[in-house]
């Protein structure tokens, strides 16, 4: 027994030695993991190789397919309008006017042209451009990307969004453009600008939305802006802003440079807004908004103080037109301005489009501040003059 005794205790002290030179020498026939503690940590899976190889993810974007869908629906816009030639210099000059007369006064009249672009927004030939492009023209062709020109009428135009409306007449039906969703434009988002700068003939350039919803420039009286850094040059003007799947998302209108070329500034009107103003003038000829008659300012700092105002909400009524709406409502100078319908008033801007999609011949509510108390007037809503400096 004592035998046995002797042969198991050196069995375990033999195993045990084997286990502490293995564990120290090869942790890892143990199952154990070589060096410190154990840190969980959390990868990224990392994709599985591809069976052949491919090129760079940003080698392999291309926008051929959008610009395929929208490059049919852009035209070109070619207009002509007559002038009066420059008058001698010499037509006061008494000894002149001795010998030519009144000739001198009748110079020839001469035709100033300009281009510009348009997208075609349903196939029975309407077309969408800026008001800028067509404005006072006697004469306006379209170019078709096939290369047929055709003469174009005006339906109508509106200066304070700066948009138009032509048309023209074919045997076939056009190719117009699929509209996208304002709403669904972020910044950042790829956009193409599809023009004909400085008339070398249909372009297409790639930037992305650089911000949204600018306002405040001066360019027009309702201003809603989507910025691009995409390249807008003299010609692009009434072009086509599109998304990466091709659908109209803008209308360009303008840029801001020094030089009369791309600074990287460029400012399109948004779908959401053309598509309103298209739709008013294909069915009426015009555009209606709403109004009732004041100026405003916005409310400064300075300004809050003086009139013992709390803030710079809303908006300071500085007059109001006799016998306009407002002034039947009992509006007077002095007044703020806070809400009007429900939409709370943080500027001029942001009144002037409040009141604006409000239909005329309708009543509607408005929050004003008189003193130090709030008052809410009931207004009907008149119809907003053509080119109105007033609101």
């Amino acid at each position: 027994m004592h035998r046995l005794w002797l042969i198991f205790t050196q069995a375990v002290t033999v195993t045990v030695a084997a286990l502490f030179v293995v564990g120290t020498l090869k942790p890892e026939w143990l199952g154990g993991r070589p060096g410190g503690a154990s840190v969980i940590i959390q990868e990224a899976v990392a994709p599985a190789a591809p069976s052949v190889a491919v090129a760079p993810a940003h080698a392999a974007a291309s926008y051929a397919d959008a610009a395929r869908a929208a490059l049919p629906a852009v035209v070109h816009i070619f207009t002509s309008k007559e002038v009066r030639g420059q008058r001698s210099p010499f037509a006061n000059d008494p000894l002149f006017r001795h010998f030519f007369g009144d000739r001198l006064d009748n110079q020839p009249q001469q035709r100033a042209s300009g281009l510009g672009s348009g997208v075609i927004v349903s196939p029975e030939g309407y077309i969408l451009t800026n008001n800028h492009v067509i404005e006072a023209a006697d004469e306006i062709e379209v170019a078709l990307q096939d290369g047929r020109k055709l003469p174009a009428r005006i339906v109508g135009r509106d200066p304070e969004s700066d948009l138009a409306v032509l048309r023209i007449k074919t045997d076939v039906r056009l190719p117009a453009i699929t509209f996208g969703r304002t709403e669904a434009l972020h910044v950042g988002d790829v956009v193409l600008a599809i023009g004909n700068p400085f008339g070398v003939g249909q372009t297409v350039t790639m930037g992305i939305v650089s911000a949204l919803g600018r306002s405040h420039l001066g360019i027009n009286t309702f201003e809603d802006f989507i910025q691009t850094d995409a390249a807008i040059n003299p010609g692009n003007s009434g072009g086509a802003l599109v998304d990466a799947s091709g659908h109209l998302v803008g209308i360009n209108a303008a840029i801001y440079s020094r030089s009369g070329g791309s600074l990287g500034i460029g400012f399109a009107i948004p779908v959401s807004l053309a598509r309103n103003v298209m739709e008013q003038i294909i069915a009426t000829g015009t555009v209606t908004r709403g109004w009732i008659g004041v100026e405003v300012q916005e409310i400064t700092a300075e300004l809050a103080d003086s009139f013992g105002l709390p803030g710079t909400q809303g908006t300071l009524i500085s007059g109001v037109m006799r016998g306009g709406p407002a002034d039947r409502a009992g509006i007077r100078p002095g007044d703020v301005l806070l809400d009007v319908a429900g939409h709370a008033v943080n500027d001029p801007q942001s009144m002037l489009e409040a009141v604006a999609a409000l239909p005329p011949g309708n009543r509607a509510p408005l929050q004003i501040r008189r003193g130090r108390e709030k008052v809410d007037v009931q207004v009907e809503i008149g119809r907003r003059p053509a080119l109105a400096r007033s609101e």
